[in-house]
Formats: structure tokens, sequence, C-alpha cells
């Protein structure tokens, strides 16, 4: 060790003095090592509030309160209400040392408030440090968490890590720009379509706060009314904000903002933007610099100032549900903004949900929709290829397209593109019986037979062995047809029978935004639809009875949206817009599909499920996890006495290596699910319940381990 020091020694001392000079810069360079923050030991309280109540970030629920600590002096100045601190969290009473509690990890959190005594009657930890004298969290944005928590039984702190981004120092140090001048009032432009248009957007720049239920007309116009609305509620004075389900919607009404008000009038906040650009545009927003934010789903919770008018475009897509707990959807979270602020509302679509509906039923808001005369003026023409139409064309039930679909496509490709909808994405069409369309499964376990490539050999989609004499066991036939064809199969089968035109896809692995005004065959599967160049000649709908024979609640209204989304991009009627949906046209969306009614196909199901008791008219929830848990789960809660409880019934279980859908059991688990239900107005009950419920067993540790999944108004209910 010795001989080694002196070698280094020598080093140093026999270096040459350009050298000497490099190692002195980077020592003066170098940045000095953070300390760790101190426990204020003996430090002076502040002289004012000298006890701050913070929410720590634990994301448990029986640790959903606010916990109190000490204020040391040194940091009286930056501890105010909503900053981010760092605590010690965890240690025992019997840690004690001059009068104040030490030891625990460190922890963040988020200073709630400030007051002059505890209610807690033992020492208080000191406040380890605060991270930044930004203060992230207003009452506002505080208040609407704690609601967004109570409704969907969830905990506060998991809210938060929604509302709240991650910190970036550089982005703090920036300083906002100065908030610009409010525009005038602009042109009613293509909201002259629709009989109330007008007067709702003079009510936004009058200072009102109109409630509104838009079915928009087909076409381009949607983004560019939006951005009317937005600007017309800044003119008043106040802010605006609009959730779309993705980045592409985000990019036109981005664009059509701009248009309208040039550019740094607005904000734009998606997750597609790196964590620095967003903090940077959401504390523009916080800081009041910007009144106008445009975001996909995390942008519902943006704090934006004097709110005026809150938006939400389709609000059926799957994206606007939130995939991390408590997983809010963004409809409802606007709602309880919209209530909370007083202000505007406005849910946006092409289609219409049983949720909108009942906001028109209730009285809450009022519609806005334009005339028939209207509507059959801007929307394409609907033709249907049913079963009887399939059996008169004996080709067709092999094929990939009716005799039908084939003309149109072939006389649209003159005039323009074709967009080709397709229900499922890839190449491996899964096989069902040409006879009944019973599916196709494993005689071994019961697995999708699939067929693979262009030949004829099936195989087994989970265990992948192969079937050599398949026979139907409902009918005993023995002649398969595919029950539901990828888009890269379609594309491969349209380009054989037009050699001569190109084949775009479109689907989750790479979407297109845009495509062309020229001849072309667009296949899409469902919301990845592009927009063409003055729209599309022709759009072909297929595989319909697959999106109508789900075993969901919202089947009909899902493929009901779908449907009129693709065909929203194609052009009128009067332009020979054409629209061919393989579907059966007794079904009552196909109908609502040919009439353009999707407001009328959304007052039927909510009459419906009025009378059988399903949501949304009634509030429900679903506990899953393995049987025992589940058992436990339901004899220890306290449920509302109207409360009733449905199963607990078997969860499909899934594959190992297949997708695993968001809150299915992990591969190879038996899981249970049971669904309680609450009539109208009792929904806050439940939700109290079921989060007392989970506390509890996490409290005690039964949360360890062993899940149990609670979910306010899960999607999917068979």
């Amino acid at each position: 060790m010795s001989s080694e020091n002196e070698q280094v020694g020598g080093g140093a001392e026999g270096a040459s003095p350009e050298q000497l000079a490099l190692i002195r810069e980077s020592v003066r360079k170098a940045k000095a090592p953070r300390a760790k923050p101190r426990t204020w030991r003996g430090a002076e309280l502040a002289k004012e509030l000298p006890v701050a109540r913070v929410l720590v970030d634990k994301g448990v629920l029986h640790l959903d309160r606010y916990f109190d600590y000490a204020v040391p002096e040194e940091l009286d100045a930056d501890a105010q209400p909503g900053v981010r601190v760092r605590v010690r969290f965890g240690a025992g009473r019997h840690r004690v040392r001059e009068g104040r509690r030490e030891g625990g990890g460190l922890i963040d959190g988020f200073l709630v408030e400030r007051v002059a005594e505890s209610d807690y009657s033992g020492p208080l930890a000191a406040l380890a440090q605060v991270v930044s004298p930004e203060r992230v969290l207003s009452e506002e944005l505080l208040g609407l968490a704690r609601a967004v928590a109570d409704r969907y039984a969830g905990g506060l702190a998991d809210v938060l890590q929604l509302a709240v981004p991650p910190r970036s120092a550089r982005a703090e140090q920036r300083p906002s720009p100065e908030p610009p001048p409010k525009p005038g009032v602009p042109e009613v432009g293509s909201w002259r379509r629709y009989g109330r248009g007008a007067a709702f957007l003079a009510a936004l720049a009058s200072g009102d706060a109109p409630r509104a239920v838009w079915n928009a007309l087909p076409g381009p116009e949607w983004s560019e009314e939006l951005a009317r609305a937005v600007v017309a509620t800044l003119a008043s004075g106040r802010g605006a904000l609009v959730v779309l389900p993705d980045g592409r919607a985000v990019a036109r009404v981005d664009a059509a903002l701009t248009s309208l008000m040039g550019e740094g009038r607005h904000a734009v906040l998606t997750a597609d933007a790196g964590p620095e650009k967003r903090y940077r545009e959401w504390l523009a927003v916080r800081r009041g610099s910007v009144r106008a934010v445009v975001g996909t789903r995390a942008a519902m919770f943006a704090p934006v100032q004097e709110l005026g008018l809150v938006a939400l475009w389709d609000d059926g897509d799957d994206s606007h549900s939130e995939q991390h707990a408590p997983q809010p959807h963004a409809r409802e979270v606007l709602l309880l903004r919209a209530a909370q602020d007083k202000c505007g509302f406005l849910l946006g679509s092409w289609g219409c949900t049983v949720e909108a509906a009942q906001l028109v039923e209730s009285g809450w808001a009022r519609p806005l929709v334009a005339a028939r005369e209207q509507v059959r003026a801007t929307a394409p023409l609907v033709r249907t290829v049913g079963d009887a139409d399939l059996a008169r064309d004996e080709a067709a039930r092999a094929a990939r397209l009716p005799t039908l679909a084939w003309q149109v496509v072939r006389e649209a490709l003159r005039q323009g593109p074709v967009l080709v909808q397709v229900p499922r994405r890839g190449y491996v069409p899964r096989m069902a019986c040409a006879n009944c369309r019973a599916p196709a499964r494993c005689r071994h376990c019961a697995g999708p037979l699939e067929a693979h490539g262009s030949g004829v050999d099936l195989r087994c989609g989970w265990c992948g062995r192969e079937e050599g004499a398949w026979h139907c066991p409902e009918c005993g036939g023995f002649r398969l047809r595919a029950q539901v064809v990828g888009a890269r199969r379609t594309a491969e089968e349209l380009g054989r029978a037009f050699p001569a035109v190109p084949v775009r896809t479109s689907g989750r692995e790479h979407v297109l935004d845009t495509v062309p005004g020229t001849p072309s065959l667009v296949v899409s599967t469902p919301g990845a639809e592009p927009v063409a160049e003055g729209g599309y000649a022709a759009a072909l709908l297929l595989d319909g009875w697959a999106m109508l024979g789900r075993p969901d609640l919202r089947a009909g209204e899902d493929a009901l949206r779908r449907w009129i989304g693709a065909a929203s991009l194609v052009r009128p009627q009067s332009a020979g817009g054409t629209v061919v949906v393989v579907a059966e046209p007794t079904l009552r969306p196909v109908q609502a599909l040919v009439r353009w009614d999707p407001v009328g196909h959304a007052v039927r199901e909510l009459a419906e499920r009025a009378e059988l008791g399903f949501p949304p008219v009634s509030r429900m929830a679903s506990v899953a996890g393995p049987g025992e848990a589940v058992a436990e789960f339901l004899r220890t809660v306290e449920l509302p006495p109207e409360a009733e409880v449905l199963g607990p019934v078997p969860l499909p279980v899934t594959a190992a290596g297949r997708p695993r859908r968001t809150g299915a059991p992990p591969p190879g688990e038996h899981w249970d699910r049971a669904l309680i239900r609450v009539p109208p107005g009792r929904g806050a009950a439940l939700a109290a319940a079921l989060k007392a419920a989970q506390a509890a067993r996490m409290a005690r540790g039964g949360g360890e381990g062993v899940a149990v999944r609670v979910r306010i108004d899960p999607p999917d209910i068979g």
C-alpha cells in the first residue's frame, strides 16, 4: 500500500505544468456533491404557522390523509402551500431527540397548508427539504384531485401523480412569457350549420357557461369548430381546455388554433413531448401565461386559470380512460371541473355515447345538432351487404369482398382513394364454420384455430398444434371461412385484385396521418384511419358482424361509433361518396348508420339500459382477484343497503405469451370478478364503502401478495 501511495504521489509531483493546470481546472469546474437533506435537529421553528400539513406520495389507501411536520425557520420562506417537499416518513415514537422525531426514509410529498397547531399530540418530525419554491399544487387542483379520488375509490396521491407532471429543474428556471392580450370574438364560420351553433359561440364570448352535447357533421370541419369555441372563450377573458383522444387529433386542433390566433397563444400537452418541454408548457399554464390548452388524456387536469370552457372530443374512445390508478375517465373528470369551476362544457363527437345521451335526457346539457337536411347534404350514401346478399353471392362467402363491394371499389378508384376498415390488425385470420359461423377451436385446448400464410394449414393460436381433420361440433360442417381477416392479409388480397393501384396500411405499428387524394387503397384498423385530401371516394366497412358479435354491453354502440368515424372521412353523397358496410341490415346499429342517426341509437340504448338497470343509469363497480380474496372482500365490505352483488364469476385465464389486457389476471392465474350495482344517487356511497374496505385490507396486511382490484365504472362488463 505504501509503495502504491508513493507511486501516486511521485506521479503528481512529476507532472508537467500543463497537466497540473488541467487538473486544477477540472477540480474548479466539478460540481460540489449534493448534501443530504438535514434533520434540523435543534433548529428554531418558524415564528408563524410552524406546522405544515403534507400529503406524502405513498400511494396506499390506508395512508390517504395529511401528516403534520414542523417547519424549520430556515425553510419558512419557501415552505408555502403547493410546493414539493421531502420528508422523513416511518419513524416510530421512540426515535425522539431534543423534542423532534427523527429517522425514517425520505419520501416526496406536497405541502398542502400551514397551520398554527397540530392535532397530533406527539413530537413532530421537521420538513427535510423544500424541493422547489414553485407552487405547483393550487387549491383548485387539490379540490379536483380529491373529488376524482372520492369518485373512483382511489387515493389522492395517485390522482396527483396523474395531475402534476414530474419536475424539471431546467424548465422551472426559465421564465414563462407574458400573457398575451385576449383575442377578438371569432366569426361563426361553419357553426352556422347547427341550429344553436351561433348562440353557443355568443354565450361563450359573453362570459356565460353553456353546456352542450355536440353531434358533429361528417367532414374535417370539426377541428376548426372546436378552435372557434376556444377563441370565443378567450375573448371573454377566460381560459379553455380541450381534451382529444390521440396526437393526430391534437395536431389538427393545434393547427386550427394557430391559424386563428397565431403562434404562442395556446399550450399543447401530450405524452409525445419530452418531460422538460411538457413541464415547461404545464408551468406556463399554471403561471397564467397561457390560458388555452389542447392535449390528450393527461391534459384533463391542466391548471388553466379562470376556466371558462372544458371540451372533450369523441368520449367513446378507449384512450380517454386512464390505465393508472384510480383509472378515471376524461369525460367524468371534465364534468367535475365544469361543476367545480362553473364553466362551460362541450362534449363533441361524430357519434353519440349513451353517457352523452343521458346528459341531454337529464337536462344537464343541451343538444347541439344540425337539421336533417344538413345531415343529408354532408353525409355519404350508405349501402349494406347482409347474410341474404351473401347467400345469393356464393363466391363472396369464400372471397374477401362481396360483389357489391368490388363494384363500389372499382368505380370509386376512378375518382380518388378508397378506405377499407378491418376490425383486426395483422395477417393471421381466425377461422369459423362456413355454415353456422361457430368459431373453429382446437380439440386439445379449445384455443382459436388460425390459417397461416396463404395455405390451408390450420394451427391453434394457443398451443400451436396443427389441425388436419377439423369438423364443426355445432352443425357437422367441414367448410371453413375467415372469421376476421387481419389488415395485412386484406391489403395483400386487394393488392392482387388491383395490381395497378397502390395499397397503404395504417394500424398500431404504423399509423398514417394523411394520404394524398390520388387513387389508392387504404387498409386501416378502427381508429387509425388517415385523413384523405379532399375526402375518400368510398369506404368499405368489413366484418361488421364480428364487431357487433362481441359479448359486451357496448358492442353495438362501439361498432356504430367506429363506423361513423370512418364514414365521416368520405365525401358527401352529392360528390359520389359511398360507404358499404358488410353487416346484417336489420340490426339497430346498421340502421342507425344508414339513417346517420347516432343520437337516436343512443337514446334507445339509454331507455333499454334504464329498464334493465344497466350503466350509466346505475352506478357499477367491479371487484376482481383470486376467488378466496374476492369472497373475503365481499364479506367484509359494508355496502349501501341498495347495493346488488352480481357474481362472482370466473374470468378467462390469460394464456402465457398472449397479449394481456389492462386489468386482466396475470398469465395462468384463475381470477373471479364480482359486479356491484347501486341505483342513481348512491354512487358516492358505493365508492366510499369500497375505498374503506380496501384501505382496511391493506392496513392489516391483506393487500400484500394477493391482489384485489377495485374499479369504478369498469369499461367491460360483458
